[in-house]
């Protein structure tokens, strides 16, 4: 009975919910078809002059060295140390390293291409999914520190808050399905030799075109869900929905003693992170603390945009979404934690906590 009321329940939603949604989106975009456009035309700005030159070359270098031994050496150097902190084998650590570095959705590709090559087993790749996918220096240190506050010790700050809370996130996920690492070392080693390439001069040419048009293939979804949910929070701009959010919302964040100025752009951040720490940072108030403190916690959540990037490239594979999810929630509370002790033990950084 159970079962059949959850199967007509999942009918309805597939057959009815999401296209009236659909429906709902397509008459928005014509009803506010003028706001649309200039929200359109930030959100490809947007992109072009923040997104891409910071994260772009990132991905194409990633995609080399991961055509190489360099992971599995990485992974022979660092095992003693993802081994018994996070309970992943050391060529976990180039999940890890690359993911900090290049900022979202990296982590979460190579952790679904270390499955579909066999090279650590599946409690494994979602124990990375949990903390490896993460904001990169360059947009925390560039874009939301010297470009959004203009203070790089601010951008400073919230990346060494950042890497802290995703380290203790991983610690923590350590016991994800901690019994399920019974596989196959000897099956998993074999497939793991044949995954990797060697590059020379023969063959440099066609790998650094598969790892452009890769990268290409990345960079233009990410600037596509940029650009399209810059879109649909116009809508919820011009619909006076945001307001309504906002009005319902308010009241907690009086409870919590925050101005309540700071609703909208958290709603915002829910569904794209750079247009909400965007609008964070424009609001001037006395304790610029307030301003850091959130801007932390969206970092940490990544937001619904970069979810849907993780789950394109997680649905490919037959990992698990949980242990994302779950980890950025963890992230973003831990971040907005660190944040908060760091600038009340830390007065000489001076924002007015």
């Amino acid at each position: 009975m159970i079962y059949v009321k959850k199967y007509i329940n999942n009918e309805i939603i597939r057959k009815y919910l999401f296209p009236i949604f659909l429906g709902i989106f397509i008459t928005s975009l014509v009803i506010f078809s003028s706001s649309n456009l200039i929200a359109a035309k930030f959100g490809m700005m947007l992109w072009a002059n923040s997104i891409v030159p910071s994260i772009f070359p990132f991905f194409v270098a990633t995609e080399l060295i991961s055509n190489t031994q360099f992971p599995y050496l990485l992974g022979r150097i660092f095992n003693s140390f993802m081994k018994p902190l996070f309970n992943i084998e050391g060529e976990g650590a180039f999940a890890l390293v690359f993911g900090i570095l290049c900022g979202y959705p990296m982590g979460a590709k190579i952790a679904c291409n270390f499955r579909k090559q066999h090279i650590l087993s599946k409690a494994e790749c979602e124990r990375l999914l949990s903390f490896t996918n993460n904001s990169g220096p360059m947009f925390i240190l560039g874009t939301v520190g010297i470009t959004m506050y203009g203070n790089s010790t601010i951008g400073i700050l919230l990346l060494i808050v950042h890497i802290l809370s995703c380290f203790i996130v991983g610690f923590i996920f350590r016991f994800w399905k901690k019994n399920e690492n019974c596989y196959d070392n000897y099956f998993i080693k074999k497939k793991q030799s044949k995954s990797y390439k060697n590059i020379n001069v023969s063959n440099l040419g066609e790998v650094l075109s598969s790892s452009i048009s890769s990268s290409i293939s990345s960079i233009m979804m990410i600037g596509g869900f940029v650009i399209i949910f810059s879109v649909i929070i116009s809508i919820f701009k011009s619909s006076k929905l945001l307001n309504l959010f906002t009005f319902i919302i308010s009241p907690i964040f009086k409870f919590i003693n925050i101005p309540t100025s700071f609703v909208a752009p958290i709603l915002t951040g829910f569904l794209e992170i750079t247009n909400g720490i965007s609008l964070i940072t424009s609001i001037s108030i006395k304790k610029l603390s307030i301003n850091i403190i959130l801007t932390s916690f969206l970092l940490g959540l990544g937001g619904f945009s970069v979810f849907l990037q993780v789950l394109s490239i997680v649905s490919k594979t037959d990992l698990s979404i949980k242990p994302y999810i779950y980890g950025k929630l963890l992230h973003s509370i831990i971040s907005a934690f660190l944040s908060f002790w760091l600038l009340k033990l830390f007065p000489f950084f001076n924002f007015n906590l």
